[in-house]
This record gives C-alpha cells, structure tokens and sequence, in this order.
C-alpha cells in the first residue's frame, strides 16, 4: 500500500475529534486505501486492534449488515468496554438507512468515527439531517501528478524522462490501479472502463433510479465532447432538439446532477469578477478523471486544450480551492482560485504557437489589476518568458510547484 500523506494530514488533526470523517470521492479513487492509512495511524498511535471496528460494505462477507439495525447490533456486539473504539465504514451507502445508525453510535457509545461514500448525497440532505454540524469532509481524487510519479517509482521497472512520464500520465489518468503494473493503454482503458460501468450502474442508475439509460449515455457523450467549454442543461436539450429528439429540460438538469453526485462530472460557476457575483447560467463540467475521456470515446486530440483545463483543475481541487471560471467584460479568464486569504489566476493553453495566441492567452490576465499570481499554463517548452509579471509556466512543472 503506498502512502498518500497530504490526505493522511488532512485527517490527523481531527482523530479523537467528535466530528464525523467523512472521505468522499469517484469509486476507485482511493478512499479504502485512505481508511487503510487512517488505521495504521491508529495503531502506531498506540490503539488496539480491538478496538478499531473496519467493514467493507462492498465486500460480501459482511451482506448481512446492511440495515440500520442490523448494523447497529453487530456493533453493540463489538463494544465489551469503555474504552474509546474506532469505527471505519467503507462504502456506506451501501446500508439501507445507515445515517439512523450512525447517529445512534454518537449518542449511545464512546466512539470516533470514518465514513467512505461514492456519493455526494451522503453530504447532502441524508447525512444533513440526522448530523447537522457535526461532521467534516475530506475529498479523495484520484492520482496527483506527483502521487503518480511516486507510483511509478514503487511499480515500474522502466525509467523515462519526466516529460515522457507526463505523457504517461495525460493519456492514462489517475485511477490508483491503472498505475500498479505497467499496463499498455488499451489495457489501462479496459480497466477504467469496468470503473465507468460500475459508476455508472450503481451510482447513477441504480441510486437515482434513472429509465431512460440510452438518454443518459448520449448526456455523457455531450458533456465529455465539450470538456473546458461552457454550456448549460438547455444546451443540451436543444443539441438533442437539432438531432430531431425532445428531451425534457428538468431531465437533463436531473441527469446532470446525477452525475455530479457520483463525481463522474464537476460543475464549475462563472465568476463575475467585476460584479463581484457567481452567474446563474453557462457553467463548464470537468470529468472526475480524464481517463473516462478516453475509456468511452478514446483520446482525441482535438480536445486537448479541455482536457489540459481538466487536469489543472482537478489539481486546484486536491489542494483545497474555490475554483470559479473568471468573467471580465467580454473576456474569460479559464480559472479563478481562492483559499482563505489566496488567490490566483490562471488561463490554459495547449501551445504558444503565434502572437496571436500569446496576446489571447495573457491579456485576460493582464486586464486584471490586482497584485495576486496569475500563470499561464500550456506544454509548451520552447516559450519561456514571463510578461507584465504573469508567468508562463510548463503544465508539468506546474503540478510539481511546491505551494
């Protein structure tokens, strides 16, 4: 098992906390690995194996639990003292009406407890209810660049320069597993393709209890088409109106919202930056991983610009920003980040191949005249000049910038 330490960090200061740790995030991209480092911690911090209760929920030998009350009884079982005992619940949504049970551990036993969930609800209106206040967050994406290379070093027998691991790492994604033997592409793709089906089968069909599956394959198709660009539910509707089908609006907004909820797309909001005010209309959707790209549609180069967008912002996300799409005048800045007291700007582009293209990509940026960083990101290697104190910085070294 190798290590993820900033998400083991993220955690350390609320073990023994009576909050509820919650690790939310894309089937397959790591939680059971997470909750597997949080029991270790524990052990080393001198807690006994008794005391720390672990189930797996997708595993078939604990099919039996998964009621409320069934589940609250094999616990009740396990808890023979005072002590404080360790709760570690992989996949939770799995047991019916499981919040009912985890608020009656809170209010009956001396307990510390840790949710896995491949479902934004669990944060929404079923955890909300019962635990209002009383639990935090802590979102797993999958592989950063820098956790890949540390996957390759574990795994790979071959060594490749760091541009060439990049584009490893452009083509394959970021699932775990992908990375734990040198798989070839089509292999890699199968892989993420059995991940797709099964995101795609029991967090979104069979959660939202979905009918019309054919309608929500050729949403996904659209919004995958137009990764980095803004559209919006009515978008979609009239795309399928021109294809000579009608599709309800409140569908689509339904099946968009499904497929937040199992991290399969990102919703990103405008930001009006004059205005000082998030816009209503013409989001943008990121995909959870870019492999899903290519899993369903293949690597298309076409849309490389988006798909550079996605791993930039992924990355601003595992590093515990607000990310907003930038609205100034006529002009769209790709990302707005802000964290506390930070922020910082950034546009995306594949290649400064002309004037025109530098003028495009840095005058949005130049517009702004505040004194926060602001970057322009693109692979390419020949340009390397900074301009009016906006630095243009490789996609590669800037996942590996130390911030």
């Amino acid at each position: 098992m190798i290590k993820r330490p900033n998400y083991l960090a993220e955690f350390k200061p609320f073990i023994d906390k009576p909050l509820i740790k919650v690790i939310t995030g894309l089937r397959r991209s790591g939680k059971s690995t997470v909750l597997k480092m949080l029991q270790d911690e524990l052990l080393q911090k001198g807690v006994l194996s008794e005391q720390i209760i672990y189930l797996n929920f997708e595993s078939f030998a604990v099919a039996e639990l998964k009621t409320a009350e069934k589940l609250y009884q094999f616990v009740q079982n396990k808890i023979q003292t005072q002590q404080k005992y360790y709760i570690l619940l992989d996949e939770i949504q799995e047991v019916t009406e499981w919040e009912k049970a985890i608020n009656a551990f809170m209010v009956d036993f001396n307990v510390d407890l840790y949710l896995t969930g491949s479902n934004s609800h669990l944060l929404s209106s079923e955890l909300s209810t019962y635990l209002a206040g009383r639990y935090i967050e802590i979102p797993i994406s999958t592989l950063s660049f820098l956790e890949f290379l540390d996957f390759k070093q574990h795994y790979s027998r071959e060594q490749f320069s760091p541009l060439q691991y990049f584009n490893e790492y452009l083509k394959k994604g970021g699932f775990p597993v992908v990375h734990t033997a040198d798989f070839n592409e089509e292999t890699a793709y199968k892989i993420v393709q059995d991940i797709y089906t099964s995101v795609i089968l029991r967090d979104t069909i069979q959660r939202h209890k979905i009918r019309d599956v054919e309608l929500l394959e050729r949403i996904i198709r659209y919004a995958f088409d137009n990764i980095g660009n803004t559209f919006s539910g009515k978008n979609v509707a009239d795309y399928f109106k021109s294809q000579q089908r009608k599709v309800d609006l409140n569908t689509v907004y339904n099946y968009l919202n499904a497929l937040e909820s199992a991290f399969i797309l990102h919703k990103v909001s405008r930001f009006d930056i004059h205005g000082k005010e998030i816009l209503k209309t013409q989001e943008k959707f990121y995909l959870g991983d870019i492999s899903l790209l290519y899993a369903t549609m293949g690597f298309r180069i076409s849309l490389i610009a988006g798909i550079l967008e996605n791993i930039i912002f992924l990355e601003l996300k595992r590093r515990g920003y607000q990310v907003y799409i930038g609205k100034l005048g006529d002009k769209e800045i790709d990302f707005i980040a802000q964290k506390q007291q930070e922020k910082i700007y950034i546009q995306v582009s594949y290649k400064l191949e002309s004037e025109q293209t530098i003028q495009r990509e840095f005058s949005p940026l130049q517009s702004i005249k505040d004194h926060y960083p602001k970057y322009v990101i693109t692979m390419d290697e020949l340009f390397n000049e900074n301009i009016d104190g906006i630095k243009h910085c490789h996609i590669m070294d800037f996942l590996q910038m130390a911030w």
